[in-house]
């Protein structure tokens, strides 16, 4: 009898740690198989969870495709303006790139994606201010602009887009920014008061009509109805900002490096190059004339307006097409990281947009009450170079309308001292910088003290030229 029982209990057991087993791995907290070291299952090469600490992030050049395109969304996450509350926020500066623009390259003998580029607010996307942005738009003939860009329209109009014009989707992704800036640095922080005027703006945009009418979008929204006559906009010819330091030797040396390093990463992609050969048959050009045309430029067009890919009477370019040439893209920023001839080309490239930012904010700080609100229309090879020299190393390239932040504030209990903050379309990266990094182990305050970012801008930028200035680092022989 006393046997019968113990068996009874042992078999009773014997079920319960089934049962455990069981639901364990339903619940995937222990391997059904045993792992091999890679981290798949031997039956399965679908991987169940990736390892953080050991397995880099696999590439997904469709995410990282729509995360460039940007799609306007209602919803978008944003620290701009987060600060104690004793702290006074006395200056912004922002630096943008263009919206989604029509490619600046076509596919030879492929029909040209049809995008309609006049600004119609029952299409989407839209913006509930876009009608009264074209209205504001076609009464701007008082504003004062340098140059050329009194001649360039105001905003985008021609039914199908011409080559690099800012499509509806860019008016509508920068409109959505300078929305949001206002409720931020307006509504509640009142940077400007009710009668700013002109001496309170600082404006200045490339030559090109897409950087004009994505600064204009943005300004609409962030001052609505503005009085034209307030508005001055200053032409940067050079698409770095250099104005009148654009002469560096050093800075085109490497440069010219950084595009050797381009060309032989993809020389060496043989999946890219049977892309670029099997491509180049449907089109029916040799394979060196696809490649000169840089066919992703347009692929991205029909990617962000979810049109079809051309297809000729060889077959279709595809998807597939576009995702070999989208993850080279995305593993050439990865060695781009890895390897320092970009950083010490962005580091002299971006210099002078750095050093007038800079000493704007030294004059704010010293108590001048002009330019509080500054605007730098750009591009891509602006703000990329301007990210790299900061040290912010996991920052994606620029996407459409990306836009790159520069608070300054004033500790309301010691008005003496300035700090800044430094966000990357709404994500606050002051301690990604390499001036700033170490200071947040060691600070209570989450910003950065304003004579760091001037160390930084006025010495510390050339101490990897084994230099002290700017002159003599562009002029230093390479090491």
């Amino acid at each position: 009898m006393l046997f019968r029982n113990r068996f009874l209990i042992l078999l009773a057991l014997a079920a319960l740690l089934a049962f455990l087993s069981l639901s364990l791995q339903f619940l995937h907290l222990i391997p059904v198989n045993p792992v091999k070291e890679d981290g798949l299952n031997p039956k399965s090469r679908k991987r169940i969870m990736p390892d953080p600490l050991t397995e880099p992030p696999a590439i997904d050049p469709i995410y990282e495709a729509r995360v460039y395109c940007n799609i306007p969304s209602i919803t978008e996450r944003s620290m701009e303006g987060h600060a104690p509350h004793y702290f006074k926020l006395v200056s912004v500066h922002v630096l943008i790139r263009h919206g989604d623009r029509y490619p600046l390259y076509a596919i030879p003998k492929t029909k040209r994606p049809e995008i309609d580029c006049i600004l119609v607010s029952s299409r989407k996307p839209s913006h509930p201010q876009l009608e009264a942005f074209v209205r504001h738009m076609s009464q701007g003939s008082e504003a004062q602009m340098d140059g050329t860009l009194s001649s360039l329209p105001r905003y985008p109009s021609h039914s199908l887009c011409e080559m690099g014009e800012l499509t509806q989707t860019g008016v509508v992704q920068h409109l959505h920014n300078g929305q949001l800036l206002r409720e931020i640095y307006i509504k509640k922080h009142k940077l400007l008061s009710s009668d700013w005027t002109a001496k309170h703006l600082y404006l200045e945009t490339t030559g090109k009509s897409r950087t004009l009418q994505s600064g204009l979008a943005l300004l609409y929204t962030f001052l609505p109805d503005f009085d034209w006559k307030k508005i001055n906009i200053k032409h940067q010819w050079s698409t770095i900002f250099c104005s009148g330091s654009c002469d560096c030797p050093v800075r085109n040396h490497y440069l010219e490096e950084e595009q050797r390093r381009q060309y032989s990463l993809r020389v060496k992609n043989n999946n890219l190059e049977r892309t670029y050969v099997d491509m180049a048959k449907i089109v029916g050009i040799p394979t060196r004339q696809l490649r000169a045309s840089n066919p992703i430029d347009s692929m991205l067009c029909h990617f962000c307006h979810n049109v079809s890919f051309p297809c000729t009477k060889n077959g279709c370019i595809d998807i597939e097409h576009f995702k070999v040439i989208k993850t080279h893209q995305l593993e050439d920023e990865r060695e781009r990281q890895e390897k320092k001839l970009y950083f010490w080309y962005a580091l002299l490239a971006s210099h002078p947009l750095l050093n007038q930012t800079v000493n704007r904010m030294q004059r704010i700080a010293e108590g001048k009450k002009e330019e509080l609100f500054v605007l730098y229309s750009a591009h891509d090879v602006t703000l990329s170079p301007v990210l790299s020299a900061l040290g912010i190393t996991e920052a994606r390239f620029p996407r459409f309308a990306a836009r790159l932040v520069f608070e300054l504030w004033q500790d309301g209990k010691k008005p003496r001292e300035h700090f800044i903050r430094i966000l990357y379309n709404g994500f606050d990266v002051t301690f990604q910088t390499s001036f700033c990094r170490e200071h947040n182990m060691h600070s209570n305050k989450p910003m950065c003290p304003l004579e760091k970012f001037v160390h930084f801008v006025k010495r510390g930028m050339f101490s990897v030229f084994n230099s002290t200035n700017y002159y003599d680092a562009c002029r230093r022989r390479p090491f």
